[in-house]
């Protein structure tokens, strides 16, 4: 504020003395450092004088470590950055006042005359926790347990972190040097560790020695050094999510920094966060606006930027909460790559251009345990071969079920042999029929396609037969009845306000249900299934697997996801039951079990059988959440499954799911990494690098991806063409050969013309 006018009169009130700081170094990015570089050379010039710069990480697990290079991190002292803010405070003529107290009430009393108050008092900042309501503030305090340390050991090399299995569970340390001699130590834990050591219990020296005990291992006899001597006992924290919707109060007083919004320790921006929010409030206030639209003008600037950076920070926080899960399933190296990746801002391909070697080393790793030891080849993982029982499948890329709605009488046609056959030959290891009814009552609109007479069958047998002569692609029939969703209009008849709008009244067909509810306010109300009809549908779906499996399929998969009847079952949002299908998750379960056992019985043995259920319905403690997802695909896995499509949601308008990129993938994750089984994910996936990124962290087996193939069902083979990749895992239609290798070579040629000189 005073670079941008010397007559501002700004003054700080801080409620600690000049050099008190309880934290010990912070971690920049090249960008914050520009950004004050422009803003202010003097103080961006001096902390570049000091900053400490190292390119690596280290990753210390189960014995080994894995190092890998050009990541890029700039540290410093926290003492030190605040002793070069208060003097250049003191050279533009700030007012510093240390060992102030202030309290909410100061707004309207000490300071009612200031044009602007600026609330910077941090993650537990007493402005905005006075007004809760008027912030608009929500504050998510984690699980874990960690606690800032301090250590003589430099770990001079590599941004370090270490990963021990003790007697109580696993505990680890982020470290980082800050200065020339010291390093920031913290060390975070599972709730359940930290109670079994007893850490509550310690002192903060106490807690300290023990952690050294712990890791002493890394840190060649220094001590673990405190720095809080004003808190008592052990200093063990829980992390607060902090996120605040509106960052203004009154016109005049604003948030900035951990006050707003915080971002977890583990992606090291929240000193990040509040210098450019400071750098923007000032450019704002000192735009001619007046003051309440500047302090607007900020918020709608910054907003963004800080939600994107917190949805990256949970996505790490979130990683770090699982730990566990992560030491059980993974080998060392596929155990780091999850860790790099964790916050999704770092992808496969920016990891490649990091450390190329690396990450080849890393594709050859994966290649070798799917191929043998001989295999010498880095392989993209979405290219990599995979295996379900005796169907053998060229990549992990799988065209999801995507309804058209365009069969007549449930009868598919010239429509759907061109459509299949375009994705079949685009390269994808897996197609995927639409959600295929099993009765005419089964159908969600008119024009969906079924399988339930003599004629369909013979439709999809010449469509499987095609898919099997002209691709390499292998063909999975989805079963399905729609339950409470069905008889609605084709989604391009909607009214654009109505959501799965229904059909008039005398179009309709009788529905069924797990309980008489309807799927919305205006939707036709189901019947509630008696065990007279359920013993009739699931003799459908047996009477569907027959068909498919006549007709050549190489996979069934039963629906038993989004509101459909199977799914109406399992989420307590559409079951209101009170006989032995409703109440538990294990009477809910019951009949969805029924149908699918009697299927896998009619499915032959060499043939695998997925299930998509919803592993989250979105809808807080009224449905079904991911703690109860593990269960729901362990029941299936147990009955005969060989792998889970983990989808979520659609149980209800009211579902209120966290979208952004790959926002189901977590679902995916936790289903085959805590639950030991296989998993296809789904949901917002739409590059290459999403796909990469999702096999090689060992988030799911499979890869679906939807509307991406609508709008190219040779999304497969021009991945391979962006890749450069004509490996295993590619087949290209002997007919359309020169035309991706020329595909190939403008893709080669537009890379090197984009490539800096």
């Amino acid at each position: 504020m005073k670079l941008h006018n010397p007559s501002h009169e700004v003054a700080v009130y801080e409620r600690n003395r000049p050099d008190d700081t309880f934290g010990w170094g912070v971690v920049f990015s090249d960008q914050t450092v520009d950004n004050l570089l422009q803003t202010d050379p003097v103080s961006g010039q001096r902390m570049v004088d000091e900053f400490i710069h190292w390119d690596m990480i280290d990753c210390h697990f189960k014995g080994e470590v894995q190092r890998s290079d050009g990541h890029g991190f700039i540290g410093l002292g926290r003492k030190r950055m605040l002793q070069m803010l208060h003097e250049r405070c003191d050279e533009l003529g700030v007012e510093l006042h240390f060992e102030t107290e202030f309290s909410p009430e100061d707004v309207d009393t000490r300071f009612a005359d200031a044009d602007v108050i600026v609330a910077s008092d941090g993650l537990n900042s007493k402005i905005r926790n006075s007004d809760l309501e008027t912030f608009d503030c929500n504050i998510d305090v984690r699980s874990n347990k960690f606690v800032w340390l301090g250590t003589k050991q430099t770990f001079r090399d590599a941004f370090t972190f270490i990963f021990e299995e003790t007697e109580h569970g696993w505990i680890w340390a982020h470290a980082y040097q800050f200065d020339q001699d010291t390093s920031t130590f913290i060390v975070e834990c599972n709730p359940d560790v930290y109670d079994a050591f007893g850490f509550e219990h310690m002192s903060h020296e106490e807690s300290a020695e023990t952690c050294r005990r712990i890791f002493a291992d890394y840190l060649d006899g220094h001590e673990l050094l405190t720095n809080s001597a004003h808190i008592r006992g052990s200093a063990w924290i829980n992390f607060p999510a902090v996120l605040c919707r509106n960052w203004v109060k009154d016109d005049r007083i604003v948030l900035i920094g951990d006050a707003a919004h915080t971002a977890h320790f583990s992606i090291g921006s929240g000193t990040k966060l509040g210098l450019e929010d400071a750098i923007s409030l000032a450019q704002h206030l000192n735009s001619g606006a007046p003051v309440p639209a500047a302090l607007r003008a900020y918020q709608e600037e910054r907003e963004i930027d800080a939600l994107r950076l917190q949805n990256s920070a949970r996505n790490a926080m979130v990683w770090f909460e699982n730990v566990p899960r992560y030491a059980r399933a993974l080998d060392p190296m596929q155990f780091n790559y999850s860790m790099l990746t964790r916050s999704q801002r770092v992808s496969h391909e920016n990891l490649r251009l990091r450390d190329k070697a690396w990450l080849e080393s890393m594709e050859k790793h994966l290649a070798r345990q799917v191929l043998g030891e001989q295999c010498d080849e880095a392989i993209p993982p979405m290219f990599l071969p995979w295996k379900l029982r005796d169907m053998s499948l060229i990549n992990r890329v799988v065209v999801s079920p995507m309804s058209m709605y365009s069969a007549v009488d449930g009868l598919p046609d010239d429509w759907h042999l061109v459509h299949y056959g375009s994705l079949a030959k685009g390269g994808a290891g897996l197609v995927y029929t639409e959600m295929t009814d099993v009765s005419p009552e089964g159908r969600i609109t008119p024009g969906c396609a079924g399988i339930w007479n003599d004629e369909q069958e013979a439709a999809w047998t010449r469509i499987v037969n095609f898919v099997h002569q002209h691709s390499q692609a292998r063909f999975a029939l989805q079963l399905g009845h729609a339950g409470p969703k069905g008889a609605t209009k084709e989604p391009w008849k909607w009214d654009p306000a109505i959501l799965d709008e229904p059909l008039p009244k005398e179009e309709q067909w009788p529905l069924l249900s797990a309980s008489a509810l309807p799927y919305d306010s205006y939707s036709p109300v189901p019947a509630a299934i008696n065990r007279q009809q359920m013993d009739e549908v699931r003799d459908q779906f047996v009477e569907a697997t027959r068909r498919g499996a006549r007709a050549g399929f190489d996979m069934l998969e039963l629906h038993a996801a989004h509101g459909y009847l199977i799914s109406a079952f399992i989420t307590p949002v559409l079951n209101k039951r009170e006989d032995e299908y409703g109440g538990s998750l294990e009477n809910r379960l019951r009949y969805p079990l029924e149908v699918f056992r009697a299927m896998r019985e009619a499915w032959p043995a060499d043939k695998p059988m997925s299930v998509r259920i919803s592993a989250h319905d979105w809808m807080g403690e009224d449905g079904n959440t991911e703690d109860d997802a593990v269960a729901i695909a362990s029941a299936f896995r147990d009955a005969g499954a060989d792998i889970i499509d983990v989808s979520s949601g659609q149980v209800s308008h009211a579902a209120k799911p966290l979208p952004g990129r790959m926002f189901q993938t977590p679902l995916s994750d936790r289903i085959r990494n805590e639950g030991g089984m296989a998993t296809m994910a789904v949901g917002n996936i739409y590059e290459l690098d999403h796909v990469n990124s999702i096999i090689a962290a060992g988030r799911a087996d499979l890869v679906c991806l939807a509307r991406p193939h609508l709008a190219d069902p040779n999304w497969t083979l021009r991945a391979a063409a962006e890749l450069g990749y004509r490996g295993i895992g590619v087949s290209e239609p002997h007919q359309y050969f020169l035309g991706f290798r020329q595909l190939h070579t403008n893709l080669q040629r537009a890379q090197e013309m984009a490539a800096p000189l």
